[in-house]
């Protein structure tokens, strides 16, 4: 039985002891962590060197869960970026030994009407990668036909839904800046939970205040572990609304999921580590 955890980003301003430069900072977050979201490469095609540094400062059972860029989900909206697609896979190549799920988050404005782009995208990709989708249009959360349409033509092309559990920071919406900015920003959609493929990919943010989201961790570990029992590798994300305390958001999953499966162990965090009483 097997998963996987990380964070949104592998470096953030006040998560490492000064001592650590940037450049470091992926190699001590892959010492406590197994995967990364990689948004990076969401904003732009990484360098050819940036590619080459991350292979090198990650242990071999490390997992890049990299999106596509932009430019393939929001602006083509998958269409006529067959070129983009294929330089951005090549870039990328250097890690494939470290490749987790390779995903596409799309923009609220794609909707079932756009599913053959979605079709043509996903049967023209290269099948040694693993894949998912994140969709943010009502269409794919009314658990009518274009719901299932969606569902079904993840299956036949065993990609992902990505699942993305926000209804904590919406349901204890706090007036504090970090907490206003998520606000604005994350999607207020469905959480509708579903394995499409063989690594679902769940990505959770909680409200500042972590205790709030134990009941739902809670949950997530027994779907993790029915997950796992079904022969699925589950990849966990964790976000806070300015993920200072991102860290400890998924240490406390970690350590409830090693109180259920003997198998997991609780990750520990580096050198001063952010704490939750710097909130209070």
């Amino acid at each position: 039985m097997q998963y996987f955890i990380g964070l949104t980003q592998w470096h953030h301003a006040d998560w490492y002891a000064a001592r650590y430069v940037n450049s470091q900072a992926l190699q001590v977050y892959a010492q406590h962590f197994s995967s990364v979201e990689g948004n990076h490469s969401f904003y732009g095609l990484p360098s050819i060197e940036a590619v080459k540094q991350w292979r090198d400062s990650v242990p071999a059972s490390f997992q890049f869960c990299f999106k596509f860029p932009k430019s393939i989900s929001h602006q083509a909206q998958l269409q006529h970026c067959q070129r983009e697609t294929t330089e951005f896979l090549q870039r990328i190549e250097p890690l494939h030994a470290n490749m987790g799920v390779i995903w596409l988050q799309m923009s609220p404005r794609f909707s079932a009407q756009a599913l053959p782009e979605l079709q043509g995208f996903l049967q023209n990709l290269p099948q040694d990668f693993q894949y998912g989708v994140e969709v943010r249009h009502a269409d794919f959360f009314n658990k009518a036909d274009s719901e299932r349409r969606f569902n079904r033509l993840l299956m036949n092309y065993q990609s992902n839904r990505v699942m993305f559990d926000t209804r904590l920071l919406f349901k204890h919406p706090a007036n504090d800046a970090a907490t206003q900015d998520a606000l604005q920003k994350k999607p207020n959609v469905p959480l509708h939970v579903i394995a499409t493929g063989q690594q679902p990919l769940v990505r959770f943010i909680s409200p500042l205040s972590l205790v709030l989201a134990d009941e739902a961790l809670q949950q997530w570990c027994h779907k993790a572990g029915q997950w796992m029992s079904e022969g699925r590798v589950p990849y966990f994300f964790f976000h806070t609304p300015n993920n200072q305390h991102a860290p400890l958001l998924a240490q406390r999953f970690s350590e409830k999921m090693a109180a259920l499966y003997p198998q997991a162990q609780a990750l520990t965090l580096w050198e001063n580590p952010p704490t939750q009483t710097a909130l209070f």
